[in-house]
Formats: structure tokens, C-alpha cells, sequence
């Protein structure tokens, strides 16, 4: 019974914590519509800058909050005056995109000066524990407590008695009733990103004193979370976003309770997914809210595509089919060959997010599936690995569409957070299935690719392979969009009821979508997996489907020479530039940053 309350109060301690992350994520999208990716990197930030107070700067416990939330209220309404804030007219997406940009920058900043290293961060109050019934209950489980609901209750004071609260309210309601009325909605953007930041960064502090360490990686799941949580409560919804960090937080340590540490996250991403299913809109949504908009279709930035003549296609496929026929090193055919692999997750991605209009940011999960079915059938079934790959990629097929089908009837932002936590919620599936996949030990000894008996061992080899099954998929999508299927994709992206008033039927059409694009990505993973010879669940993570995603949005959504020319280009220039490799995922963030700045249609343009 004791250890029942213990498993109680932590969750609700744990939820609090969520809280601060929720709330923050709620306002901002109450006021902007916008789901805020960099919330995670600021509760990073506010996470360091309490280790650098504590640690360096001996601060007392009430001057470090204070700090931490200064600074990190600072870096908020600079990332809402320089990041977003040009992006007000722009397309729908680019907003949403600038904040995983900015994300990506600020974790890699954090990394840079601080080093990966995890740290201490000690918790500045006594180490006691009071007898609470049959459970204990220490002094900062008391203060995060207290810090969640004083925040609670000083926001309920500034949204209803103050008049930038006002402001902040009418704006939520309707941004642009209350333009009309004379509200200066610039103003509160920035009221609101600047609360949002402050709640994140002396959430990431508290986090990082709770369990005594902080480290450069916290910043995602933290994202997730307060996303899991804001959605589970209602998007825009602050009451909501505090029930569902205090559901949330319930659920995974009863969870914990019952099956083990390694099942915290798989019950978040499960409660989210139910809830997306049942609640689109959230457990305390309105239902006269508005459905949401969709993040591409109509919003699709104006462009006319570049069109590359069918000679200089076929004259580009043509010198690097012959390249390995000249003395270049393996190094530059290594390079190209992990481009081929990356382009046909983009082709499969710019499929489904581009032509179809459905931006997944759970992609890698495809390859993780493809990866482990060919694997495991060369492996245990010794099936002939070409076609183990193939089993590899109708299996990523059949078993992503089943799963992100539950999205179909979603939109927005919906869809992509719900491809999100079936990306995690698969991670984690292979993490904790060990007698398949062999969990956190992955599977080594993976046979090297071969073809009709012959091992393909030498890059050369396996160079031409990787660009033949690229170049066969390419031509694949390329014939499929010129198809009345690829022209009824495009119909239900720019106006999914319209194409449904034709008669178009939405799920069966975003099924075909899946199918096509799960077989490339698995077709990906599966060679790979024989390539490297190993992996294991953090091998396909949500870094690769945000890089695919760059990927796909640098070449031009929909665009299918786009997809590999973006592979290449993103593959590519970090190793030419291999003085700056540690800077990669800080230059990938940069490159986000300034296609949805200046060209968020691409290089190629959106077809």
C-alpha cells in the first residue's frame, strides 16, 4: 500500500513537472496555433543555467529560480522576435518547421559549450523525508509542488485581472477579431513566449535537481512530453494542458509500478494515441472548437516547379552509374551510398508529407521496421537476403499503414504529433520485445547484402545496388504522380473536402499513400541493416525522420528529383565540410531555419 503512494505522489510530483512544460506549449498555442517545438531546448537551457548558478555562482535556491527564469524568458522572446515572428504570412508549415530549426540550434549550442557529458546538479535543500500515511515525501517534491501550483495560480491572476491577460484571452479566441479591436498581437506573442520560456527553463532546473543530472539529451523527450500532455488536456486548453501533465505523469508511474522503468515513455505515447483516436481535440477541448487547418494542401507556398529536362536526368543517373569506373576513394562511394539510403526515405517521405499532404515526423520508425524484418528473416529464417529486404519493405508496408492508420481522420498538427508518438511508441516496442529483437543489445552478426547468391561486399558493389534499387523507386513515384492515382493524392492534399465531395475516399487513398512510401523507407532500412551489420532500437531515431523531413522540404515537397537532390546536398556538405562534422546537426537546423525563411517551396519547388 506504502509503495502505491509512493507510485502516487511521484506521478503527481512528475506531473507537475509536465505541467510547467504543458502550460507553456498551451498559451502558445492558444494565441498563434502553433505546436512549439524548441520548448524542449529552453527547459534544456533553463536546466544549465541552474547547474551554472548552483554550481558555479553558489546562488541561493530563490535567486537560482529567479535566474533561470530571466534568462530563459530572454531566450523565448528572442526565438518569438527573430525566429517567428517574420513567418506571421508565411505558409501554414514554416512556422512549425522553424521551431524544430530552432530547436536543433539550441540543443547543438547547449552541447558545444557544455560538452554531451552529463552533469550533477544538486538540489539545494535538506535531503529529509517526511512520513506522509504509508509513503514518504521529501522537500523538493514539496517545492515543485508549490512552484506548479503558484504558477497555476499567477497565470489564472494574469489572464483575468490584468489587461495583457485580456489581450492575451481575446487573441486565443479569435487573433483576428482582436486585431480589429485595436490588439497588439505582437505584443502578445511576446507576452506569451516570454511566460512559456520561464515556466520551461525552471522546469528543466527542478527536473535536473529531482534526479541530480542534467545532460544534453533531455531536451526532446521533454518536448514530447509537455506535447503529449498539452494534447491529452485540449490544444490551447492551460486547464487542460495541467489535467493532462497530472494524468500523464499518473499513468506512467503506475505504469512503472506494474511493468518496469523501461515501459515510462511506451505508456505516455499509448495514452496519446488513444486519445487522438477517441478525443481529436483533446479531453477538455470545446466542441464548438474549430477543426483544425491543414499544414499543407492550400497553404502550399505559391511556386512554379523547376522543370529538369528528361535528358539531363537520364545524363545525371548516367555519370554516376559510371562514377566507380573512375579512381575515386571509397570514402566519397561510402558518402553516396548512406545519399541513396537517405534518398529513398525521402522519396518515400515526400510521397506522403508532399503529394498527400500528411507531414509525419515518425518516419524513422518505417525504417526501423524494414530494418528489423530483413534482419530477422536472413537471421533466424535464412531467407536469401534480396529477399529478406523486399519481406523487409512489405512488412514496413503493411505493418505502418495498420499502424498510423488511426491518424487518417486527424489534421494539422494532429497528424503530425500522432506520427510522432507511433514513431516513439515502435522504438520502444523494439526496446522491450527481447525475445524478438533482442532489445536494448540489438542484433549484431546481420549477413552482408547479396543478390542471386553473390555477396555484395565491395562499395562498388554495393554502390550500384543501392543506386539501382534507388533509381527503380524513383522512376516508381515519378509514374505514380503522373497517374490518375498521383492526381488524386495531390486533390485531396489541396482540399480534402472538396475531393471527398468528388466521392474520393480520404482513408482508402491515404492508405495507398502509406503503402507506397512504407515500402521505399522499408526497402531503406532493410539495407542498411546489411550494410552496417547492427542495429538496435537507437539506430532509426527521431533525429533521421527530422532529417528526412529537411531533407524533403530542401529539394521541394512532392518533388521526387527534389527528394534525392536534397540527400545528396544534406549528405554531401557535411563531409566536404569535415572540419565543422561536430556542427552538423547545427548546420541541418540552420539550413531548416533559412529554407522556411526564404524558399520554404524548396530548390526544386513543390509539385
Amino acid at each position: 500500500m506504502s509503495s502505491w503512494l509512493d507510485y502516487t505522489i511521484n506521478g503527481l510530483i512528475v506531473g507537475n513537472v509536465y505541467a510547467l512544460v504543458a502550460v507553456g506549449l498551451a498559451l502558445i498555442f492558444g494565441v498563434s496555433r502553433l505546436i512549439n517545438f524548441a520548448q524542449g531546448s529552453i527547459y534544456l537551457v533553463g536546466a544549465y543555467i541552474g547547474w551554472g548558478a548552483v554550481v558555479q555562482l553558489h546562488t541561493p535556491l530563490p535567486l537560482t529560480i529567479i535566474m533561470v527564469a530571466a534568462a530563459a524568458a530572454l531566450v523565448g522572446l528572442i526565438i518569438e522576435r527573430f525566429g517567428l515572428r517574420p513567418l506571421q504570412n508565411s505558409v501554414r508549415i514554416a512556422p512549425l518547421l522553424a521551431t524544430i530549426g530552432i530547436s536543433f540550434v539550441l540543443d547543438q549550442l547547449v552541447m558545444l559549450t557544455f560538452s554531451p557529458n552529463p552533469r550533477a546538479l544538486p538540489s539545494q535543500l535538506p535531503d529529509v523525508r517526511f512520513q506522509v500515511g504509508g509513503g514518504t515525501i521529501g522537500p523538493l517534491d514539496l517545492l515543485i509542488a508549490g512552484v506548479g501550483i503558484t504558477s497555476a495560480l499567477l497565470l489564472f491572476v494574469f489572464l483575468r485581472y490584468s489587461k495583457l491577460g485580456w489581450a492575451v484571452r481575446a487573441a486565443s479566441q479569435d487573433r483576428d477579431a482582436a486585431m480589429q479591436m485595436g490588439v497588439d498581437v505582437n505584443r502578445v506573442n511576446q507576452a506569451v513566449f516570454g511566460i512559456a520560456a520561464a515556466l520551461g527553463g525552471v522546469s528543466g532546473m527542478l527536473v535536473g535537481m529531482y534526479y541530480n543530472q542534467i545532460d544534453t539529451a533531455m531536451s526532446l523527450q521533454a518536448t514530447l512530453k509537455g506535447v503529449v500532455a498539452e494534447v491529452v488536456g485540449g490544444a490551447g486548453n492551460v486547464p487542460g494542458a495541467v489535467i493532462g501533465s497530472l494524468l500523464l505523469g499518473l499513468v506512467e508511474s503506475y505504469g512503472v509500478a506494474v511493468f518496469g522503468t523501461s515501459y515510462r515513455n511506451l505508456f505516455a505515447f499509448l495514452l496519446l494515441v488513444v486519445v487522438l483516436v477517441l478525443r481529436p481535440n483533446g479531453l477538455f477541448a470545446s466542441a464548438r472548437q474549430a477543426p483544425p487547418e491543414p499544414l499543407t494542401g492550400t497553404f502550399i507556398a505559391p511556386s512554379r516547379p523547376v522543370r529538369i529536362p528528361r535528358w539531363a536526368l537520364a545524363a545525371a543517373a548516367a555519370i554516376f552509374a559510371i562514377l566507380p569506373l573512375f579512381p575515386v576513394s571509397f570514402y566519397v562511394l561510402q558518402t553516396l551510398i548512406n545519399a541513396w539510403l537517405l534518398g529513398m526515405l525521402a522519396l518515400s517521405l515526400t510521397l506522403v508529407a508532399g503529394t498527400m499532404g500528411q507531414v509525419s515526423l515518425g518516419h524513422a520508425a518505417l525504417l526501423a521496421i524494414g530494418a528489423y524484418t530483413s534482419a530477422l528473416l536472413s537471421l533466424t529464417l535464412n531467407v536469401p537476403v534480396g529477399l529478406a529486404v523486399i519481406g523487409g519493405g512489405l512488412m514496413s508496408a503493411a505493418l505502418g499503414t495498420l499502424l498510423i492508420s488511426p491518424s487518417f481522420r486527424l489534421r494539422g498538427h494532429y497528424v503530425s504529433i500522432a506520427t510522432l508518438a507511433i514513431g516513439e511508441i515502435v522504438s520502444l516496442v523494439i526496446l522491450n520485445w527481447e525475445s524478438v529483437t533482442r532489445g536494448p543489445i540489438g542484433i549484431s552478426g546481420i549477413p552482408p547484402l547479396s543478390l542471386f547468391g553473390y555477396d555484395l561486399v565491395s562499395p562498388t558493389s554495393i554502390y550500384w545496388f543501392s543506386l539501382a534499387v534507388m533509381l527503380v523507386l524513383a522512376l516508381l513515384q515519378g509514374r505514380l504522380l503522373t497517374s490518375h492515382l498521383g492526381r488524386s493524392f495531390r486533390a485531396i492534399r489541396d482540399d480534402d473536402i472538396a475531393a471527398r465531395a468528388y466521392g474520393l475516399s480520404l482513408n482508402r487513398y491515404k492508405s495507398l499513400a502509406f503503402i507506397f512510401g512504407g515500402f521505399a523507407a522499408g526497402v531503406s532500412g532493410g539495407i542498411a541493416a546489411h550494410l552496417y551489420s547492427y542495429i538496435n532500437h537507437e539506430t532509426f531515431n527521431t533525429q533521421q525522420s527530422i532529417l528526412a523531413l529537411t531533407v524533403v522540404i530542401l529539394g521541394g515537397l512532392g518533388n521526387v528529383v527534389g527528394a534525392i537532390l536534397g540527400s545528396v546536398a544534406l549528405v554531401g556538405l557535411p563531409e566536404v565540410f569535415r572540419i565543422a562534422a561536430e556542427y552538423r546537426i547545427l548546420i541541418y537546423g540552420i539550413v531548416l531555419l533559412l529554407l522556411v525563411r526564404f524558399r520554404p517551396q524548396g530548390l526544386l519547388g513543390t509539385i
